[in-house]
């Protein structure tokens, strides 16, 4: 579903990506991890083009971003994304959050958009505030309803830059408890996290990432349960988040 291959970037003279290699099969749950500044997010952000690379491919269902001929905007469209602090459109009503994205790119009636929606904001177990606006709701609701908006755009694959790092950490709970379902669902995910107890119960794999290079790539299984045959970046990441 997703072919990452030698891509490196830079900003200026800083290499903050370094020949980062990996793909991701549909219907796979993988967890980015690592230190701050590690380049996570700017990976992940790659994925979908609203970071540009330099050097390398992705490649997103048969689809080359490096290529110039690609249709991006149209590509995004099918690349579900969820940021760090929402960026829902505060004027607009929950509903209209949902549904503006679906007739501007997709092209969907306004009455088709609003059915699929209603459904999706269904779907994340907030139908009852579907008249709201975003200021009236709390961290945690507001999350789930931009998840809601990215599964209104029917994706092929969901992106997650650390959804929960911005919440309360009573509201972490639901936006991971919608997150486990996509995933049980068979959606295909890329998750940046810091938030190991779900890596270690959803993921099917882990990357590992420290300044700007892909250290690990392997099972979660063998990422949390083998410490002694991971790196020694890896072994002192997890040794200081699983003590506590």
């Amino acid at each position: 579903m997703i072919d990452i291959k030698n891509v490196s970037k830079w900003y200026g003279s800083f290499q903050v990506l370094t020949d980062c290699t990996t793909s991701i099969q549909k219907g796979e749950v993988v967890v980015v991890c690592g230190p701050s500044g590690s380049g996570k997010s700017t990976l992940i952000k790659t994925v979908n083009a609203l970071e540009p690379f330099q050097k390398g491919d992705i490649v997103v269902d048969g689809i080359s971003i490096a290529n110039p001929k690609t249709d991006l905007p149209k590509l995004r469209a099918r690349v579900g994304m969820v940021f760090q602090h929402f960026e829902l459109f505060p004027h607009l009503s929950v509903t209209e959050n949902l549904t503006i994205a679906q007739i501007k790119v997709l092209g969907r009636s306004q009455a088709d958009a609003k059915t699929r929606g209603l459904k999706m904001l269904e779907r994340v177990g907030l139908s009852a505030h579907k008249d709201k606006f975003p200021g009236q709701l709390s961290g945690g609701q507001q999350q789930r309803v931009a998840i809601a908006r990215a599964l209104s755009m029917d994706p092929i694959v969901m992106l997650f830059d650390e959804p929960t790092s911005a919440l309360d950490p009573e509201m972490v709970g639901e936006v991971l408890d919608v997150m486990v379902q996509l995933a049980n669902e068979g959606m295909t995910m890329m998750c940046v996290t810091h938030e190991m107890g779900f890596a270690k119960k959803v993921s099917n794999r882990v990357i590992f990432m420290d300044a700007g290079k892909i250290i690990e790539d392997c099972s979660s299984a063998d990422f949390f349960q083998k410490p002694e045959e991971r790196s020694p970046r890896a072994k002192d990441f997890l040794a200081k988040i699983l003590q506590h």
